[in-house]
């Protein structure tokens, strides 16, 4: 059985060093669970780039060193959002319509996340100050907790691995690697972790009713802890199983 074809956007199209940094990782999580990792170039034409997407059966959208255009969710920019984007912007939004239409599954992280939410008509806050909890910790493997739903799809996908509380809910130590978030959630999407001392969505998902499909995002960066976490491995495997799954819908007859 071949493996799934996953498209994976290059992350920027300003930073070489970060791309080359970052994509790999990506990648090589997409190849442990099973998957091929495809990238997809930020500066082809879209005819070209459809026909890419259009040879794979998921969807990755990883993160960025950019900020998404703030016009996109009627804010003006605040001092300290970095800079768009728009190539990234639009190969995701591309990614994210075929997706749709397709029905294929969608896992996004961080930035990606972010744009999820975007697409899908939802809002996010700018920046997040430093307090109960740095939300912007590179390089560190645990960061703080993230309280997961149990019945949610997040929470069916970690169950194993993450901690009951007596709250009802799962706690999962997380990286955490960003400076803005989730403020109100788009369209057929749904909240699914928090981070517990000060509230911020660390999760969202898609609702039955509302995206159908396998359509889940993560703030934090399960692919920088493939190796030593079992919930990041989860996080990927479920995700491939999905891909595999997935079928184009057979033409309706006339």
């Amino acid at each position: 059985m071949p493996k799934p074809r996953i498209a994976i956007p290059v992350p920027t199209s300003f930073d070489a060093e970060y791309n080359q940094r970052s994509w790999p990782q990506y990648a090589k999580a997409i190849e442990l669970a099973g998957g091929e990792p495809v990238a997809v170039p930020l500066d082809e034409l879209p005819a070209a780039t459809a026909k890419l997407i259009a040879s794979c059966s998921g969807v990755l959208l990883p993160g960025s060193g950019a900020d998404i255009n703030t016009q996109k969710f009627g804010q003006q920019k605040a001092p300290e959002s970095a800079d768009p984007d728009p190539l990234r912007e639009n190969v995701d939004e591309l990614l994210l319509q075929d997706a749709h239409n397709m029905a294929k599954p969608i896992f996004t992280i961080c930035f990606g996340t972010q744009m999820l939410n975007v697409w899908r008509g939802g809002s996010l806050v700018q920046h997040l100050t430093p307090g109960a909890v740095n939300h912007r910790q590179r390089g560190v493997s645990v960061a703080h907790q993230a309280t997961i739903a149990q019945h949610s799809l997040l929470g069916e996908v970690v169950a194993e691995e993450g901690v009951q509380g007596g709250d009802g809910m799962l706690h999962l130590a997380v990286n955490s690697s960003h400076h803005q978030a989730i403020d109100t959630p788009g369209d057929g999407l749904r909240i699914s972790a928090r981070s517990p001392e000060d509230g911020v969505v660390e999760a969202i998902e898609g609702t039955p009713e509302g995206v159908g499909g396998y359509v889940l995002g993560v703030q934090w960066h399960p692919e920088r802890t493939y190796a030593e976490s079992a919930a990041s491995r989860a996080l990927f495997a479920r995700f491939i199983r999905e891909a595999e799954a997935w079928a184009p819908k057979p033409a309706s007859a006339e």
